[in-house]
């Protein structure tokens, strides 16, 4: 967002911590009432429609963060913006609610024609995951007006939301198709109450004037947003690799310990953006140099860490008795396994997200570095599940997903190295 507007300028101040708290208590029973969900369904179902459930979810995650990617934009150049603050923060609120229009109108139409296919079943997971990226987007312009209760508040309801359309799906035994539709039912009820309360005017329909918003706003937007998208689009392709080995069932297991890991991994996101404004206004200028050197630093680290771990791997499956461990499934072994390979997925997954994000947050032009290395990790996530699914199941599949977090931070500290010599 160059040549915006963008002297002048308030200062931004980091967050209290009471504030902090209370967002992040508002996020974590949030989450923590996904994770109880998670658990809760397996008795509820069994293993075939969790797993078909499991798939679903999997597959669409990645909308979460597609309208999502306008709030990371927004809470990116707002406070570097004065003059153009109110029309970045209404463009940004378009930028978010049209794509998940789209996938709401694509789901009724499914809904409609074929109300028992697969395809309205992942669809309807569809519109869940893009629909809590929009009151991402929401409650994040909310924080950065000065109303952080109202994401707490969202968010709290939304643990609500979870919460009762679970237990509901226990007692009643309802089918996926029909707890995802209850869910996204709570969650749209929650988003239209906090988008109505957002000031009038970032509400506005008539045209925004400024021929410049346009194109900076979407390209940092695409940019910025590209980056966790292509991510979990990443992790989404090894359920997409489970069910094409014939294993949809362990997409049952792989769903549960994918969201062990990533609830501290959200956790720490969340925090990222709560002090993203603070950070965005610490790293311009000669700021930034700082921010890239210390991001090299980690992500040399990740790099590193990857590589040890996929060696130790690798020499595991050479030796009969522990491939045989690494391989086994529905013993008590196999699950200890598991348990230390989300141990390491989520480590080295942290470190380099905030490595990305001191990365993000230092100019425009780098952007394309970091858009680069989540191509890489893109393309080597589903062939390294390939690789290791068949044979080692869910185990496999955050085996492949260390390799791609090396890939990406490999990729990333080299492009950054190339385009910053002194680094």
């Amino acid at each position: 967002m160059t040549g915006t507007s963008l002297t002048g300028a308030a200062p931004i101040t980091a967050p209290k911590p009471s504030m902090v708290l209370r967002l992040l208590a508002g996020r974590g029973v949030f989450r923590l009432a996904i994770q109880a969900m998670g658990l809760v369904l397996v008795t509820a179902w069994g293993a075939h429609d969790y797993g078909r459930f499991a798939t679903a979810l999997g597959l669409m995650t990645w909308l979460n963060f597609v309208p999502s990617a306008a709030e990371k934009s927004a809470l990116k150049c707002l406070p570097r913006l004065r003059m153009t603050r109110d029309a970045v923060a209404a463009l940004a609120v378009r930028v978010a609610v049209v794509p998940v229009l789209v996938v709401l109108a694509a789901m009724a139409v499914a809904l409609i024609v074929a109300p028992d296919s697969d395809a309205a079943l992942y669809l309807t997971a569809a519109g869940w995951s893009i629909s809590g990226g929009l009151l991402m987007t929401v409650s994040g312009l909310h924080r950065f007006n000065g109303k952080s209760t109202l994401d707490a508040l969202a968010f709290t309801a939304g643990a609500l939301v979870v919460g009762a359309v679970t237990v509901g799906t226990w007692f009643v035994r309802w089918p996926p198709l029909t707890h995802l539709g209850l869910l996204l039912g709570g969650i749209l009820l929650i988003l239209g109450c906090s988008a109505a309360l957002l000031p009038k005017k970032w509400l506005r329909v008539e045209r925004i004037d400024g021929h410049r918003l346009w194109p900076a706003f979407g390209r940092t937007t695409v940019l910025l947003g590209m980056t966790e998208v292509l991510d979990v689009l990443a992790t989404s392709s090894v359920f997409g690799v489970l069910a094409l080995a014939g294993r949809t069932v362990d997409s049952g297991p792989f769903y549960v310990a994918l969201l062990a890991g990533s609830a501290f991994c959200s956790l720490l996101f969340y925090q990222l953006r709560v002090h993203q404004p603070a950070i965005s206004a610490r790293l311009r200028g000669s700021g930034a140099a700082a921010g890239r050197a210390r991001a090299v630093e980690l992500l040399k680290l990740v790099e590193r860490g990857a590589l040890a771990f996929l060696v130790l791997v690798g020499v595991g499956l050479v030796i009969p008795a522990a491939r045989a461990v690494l391989t086994a499934e529905d013993t008590t072994g196999a699950y200890v396994v598991l348990c230390v390979f989300v141990l390491v997925e989520t480590v080295l997954f942290a470190v380099r997200l905030y490595a990305g994000f001191l990365i993000e947050n230092t100019n425009s032009k780098v952007l394309t570095l970091t858009a680069s290395a989540s191509i890489a990790g893109l393309v080597a996530t589903p062939l390294a599940a390939a690789a290791l699914v068949p044979a080692m199941g869910p185990v496999g599949g955050f085996a492949a997903l260390v390799f791609a977090i090396g890939t990406r931070a490999a990729v990333l500290r080299r492009l950054l190295r190339r385009h910053h010599p002194e680094l």
